[in-house]
């Protein structure tokens, strides 16, 4: 049994995954009512994650401020930047599509029980609210704009600490890492118990009515991460972006696939990052922030359904209206995580745009529901992935520059 065991965990993580989600496919199309139990292991694996990554962000980065030397460059400006440019471009991507491909829906009903927000002012506000929210309820509701702003405040405060303190910190960190690392271990399991609940609860005949959706937005996601975000990387650090791309795709988009939550994700960007060589000061801040504010999948997602309403329901779309539909996709993505339900719950904002009414458009967020299977999981791979790209992305072009100022 050791024997096996060693021979296993000498497999490449990824392929280890690939096993699980063969395996988790064939016992779902074979035997699903006999391999039930399976779907434990991926509701586990999940819980985990979920349970782990806001202690994890929380001493990480206070660890990281407060041993930040003073006079010691970040790169988080430039991160930040990346952020900004990728997210934007996304919804530019999304816009572009839908008038190119224009998709009719098939509305549905389902989606009466969740209340959207009424407006931008009123995302920005859940946002400032979740900035002071108790640390403890931040913690056990993994509201990670409450954790970051504690842990910032922490880590500046704690500068000046005794060395003692800082240690203490630093082996609670260690601590939180080396059982961030155990849980990981265990993907293969937990994502093959996901495959399998997928398939076998919800198959994937109720998606055929929205083929032409699904390919619309699924193609906008898989542009953008592989022809606009390797065109961002290349355009910062002037080389070959594709090694960079698909490593961050391979091992950060494909478990973020099937956990589809940019937050249980969080510890395998970090571990990812450690793996790429990036500094940590940086990414310990970057990934649970671009896990907060990058979401380029969301504002495809945003922009395309929308917009697929307002060809529904006739509506000339001019192209100014289209321009400001960008930017408020863009703006309304980075602030999804504040608000209950993500990306699609902000679609009645972006379709108040064309005048749509909110019955309407709670049509339209019941047709993300249906089609969220594959949507959530390849929006949350596209946003997860780019947050470990755009760090190593600003670490390689600070390294180019400090290259050429030496």
């Amino acid at each position: 049994m050791r024997n096996i065991i060693l021979k296993w965990n000498n497999i490449s993580l990824v392929t280890r995954i690939l096993i699980g989600i063969i395996i988790g496919a064939l016992l779902a199309v074979t035997i699903p009512d006999s391999a039930k139990w399976v779907s434990i292991l991926g509701s586990l694996f999940v819980g985990a994650l979920k349970a782990v990554a806001p202690i994890l962000v929380l001493f990480l980065v206070v660890h990281a401020i407060s041993n930040h030397k003073s006079g010691t460059k970040t790169n988080m400006k430039s991160i930040l930047v990346l952020y900004a440019i990728g997210t934007f471009l996304a919804g530019v991507v999304g816009v572009v599509a839908s008038f190119l491909f224009p998709v009719s829906l098939t509305l549905t009903t389902g989606a009466q029980d969740v209340a959207p927000p009424g407006g931008i002012l009123e995302v920005l506000e859940t946002l400032l609210f979740n900035v002071v929210d108790n640390p403890v309820d931040a913690l056990l509701n993994a509201n990670y704009i409450g954790i970051l702003t504690w842990a910032i405040l922490l880590g500046l405060v704690l500068k000046n600490a005794a060395d003692t303190t800082k240690t203490v910190i630093a082996n609670v960190s260690d601590g939180i890492t080396r059982i961030v690392k155990w849980v990981i271990e265990l993907a293969p399991f937990g994502i093959m118990g996901l495959v399998f609940d997928t398939i076998a609860t919800n198959g994937l005949s109720s998606l055929l009515e929205y083929g032409q959706l699904l390919i619309l937005l699924l193609g906008c996601m898989f542009f953008v991460a592989l022809v606009v975000n390797p065109i961002i990387v290349f355009g910062f650090t002037r080389q070959n972006p594709y090694p960079l791309v698909w490593r961050t795709i391979k091992e950060s988009g494909l478990t973020a696939f099937f956990t589809r939550s940019s937050a249980a994700n969080i510890p395998v960007n970090m571990n990812l990052c450690k793996k790429l060589g990036l500094d940590e000061d940086t990414y310990s801040v970057s990934i649970p922030l671009g896990a907060t504010i990058n979401m380029a999948g969301a504002a495809v997602t945003i922009s395309v359904l929308t917009l697929s309403a307002a060809h529904t329901l006739g509506i000339e779309v001019d192209i100014w209206t289209a321009i400001i539909l960008m930017v408020l996709s863009a703006i309304s993505a980075s602030g999804a995580s504040g608000v209950a339900g993500g990306s699609l719950l902000l679609i009645p904002l972006a379709c108040s745009l064309f005048g749509i009414s909110n019955d309407v458009a709670m049509q339209v967020v019941g047709v993300g529901f249906i089609i969220g299977v594959l949507q959530d999981s390849c929006e949350t791979a596209l946003n997860s992935s780019s947050d470990v790209l755009f760090t190593a992305t600003a670490d390689i072009a600070k390294k180019r520059k400090d290259g050429k100022t030496a």
